[in-house]
């Protein structure tokens, strides 16, 4: 694109639900303000409650919703629900596909423009037939998603199942669906090709590192999550995300490797979740990433 306010930035509402501020959530209206006041141009909402979850709102609720970020000047560039109760690659496709149409209300009375999904099932060893069940499902929850214009997002990370990068483009060659595409988290892709977080006893790491990561995936990613990381894990589970400058990512050397497929995106959202520093860092990060694009764009990343 050759405007030059994108892309947006997001922040990410999970950042003050989740980890350190489980016990004392901020609320999304918090949040937003928040949000409006250090500049960012959008949220990412989390959909664990007390964000808004889709099965607690309303047509009516989700356009008051609408109207109150609209006053602040945010708009949404994504809705990450829960979809725990329905781990995709183990359930029916119906149930997963009933959550699906669930949360697609939410976001077309939102104008929510990106679903995000994740495999859901921990970290194991890979398994055809529930590969195929996955791939058929997401590949079913795709088309649904593509008919309500929004695109779908998968997220891979060291906590769930499919974290390695040649299963990671296994899948997506599997689904193979044009609305089927990669949520690129900076912090997860490093701890997956340089780490080998989680990927047990024989590690697949990448000789190119996250960059190589970035350069074999740009061709499907459709969304992305901007942060440090330095391979280590949060709790055992999954990739810490680190304010910038604290970890080891060459973010202008993946930015460039992802070249077009992250410049031609609408929003960047940064993704703070379980970091302590929240609201101290996360203000710094607007004119960081904002930075960042704009050396993207000068460096060439955008031929």
């Amino acid at each position: 694109m050759s405007d030059e306010s994108i892309p947006r930035i997001a922040l990410g509402s999970w950042a003050f639900a989740f980890g350190p501020f489980a016990a004392d959530p901020w609320s999304f209206d918090r949040l937003c303000g928040y949000a409006a006041a250090v500049g960012y141009d959008g949220v990412e909402i989390n959909g664990f409650r007390p964000h808004p979850h889709d099965e607690d709102v309303t047509a009516d609720d989700c356009a008051r919703l609408r109207d109150r970020l609209a006053e602040q000047g945010l708009g949404v560039s994504a809705y990450a629900p829960d979809f725990g109760s329905t781990p995709p690659a183990d359930v029916p496709a119906a149930d997963y596909l009933a959550r699906v149409d669930s949360v697609l209300a939410f976001c077309a009375g939102l104008g929510v423009p990106a679903l995000r999904v994740d495999s859901v099932s921990p970290p194991g060893p890979m398994d055809r037939e529930r590969l195929g069940h996955l791939a058929d499902t997401w590949r079913r929850a795709a088309d649904r998603c593509a008919d309500a214009g929004v695109r779908m997002v998968w997220e891979f990370e060291p906590g769930f199942w499919l974290n390695r990068p040649s299963e990671v483009q296994e899948l997506v060659h599997t689904v193979a669906h044009p609305n089927f595409t990669v949520l690129f988290d900076t912090s997860h892709a490093y701890a997956g090709a340089v780490a080998g977080a989680r990927h047990g006893d024989d590690p697949e790491v990448l000789p190119g590192g996250v960059a190589e990561y970035a350069r074999l995936l740009a061709p499907y990613v459709g969304h992305l999550h901007v942060i440090d990381g330095d391979g280590s894990l949060h709790n055992g589970e999954t990739s810490e995300h680190l304010p910038f400058g604290e970890g080891k990512i060459d973010l202008d050397e993946v930015v460039g490797a992802l070249g077009r497929s992250a410049l031609d995106l609408d929003w960047w959202t940064v993704d703070f979740c379980f970091c302590p520093t929240t609201e101290r860092d996360a203000a710094t990060a607007v004119p960081f990433v904002r930075a960042l694009a704009d050396r993207a764009r000068v460096s060439g990343a955008t031929r």
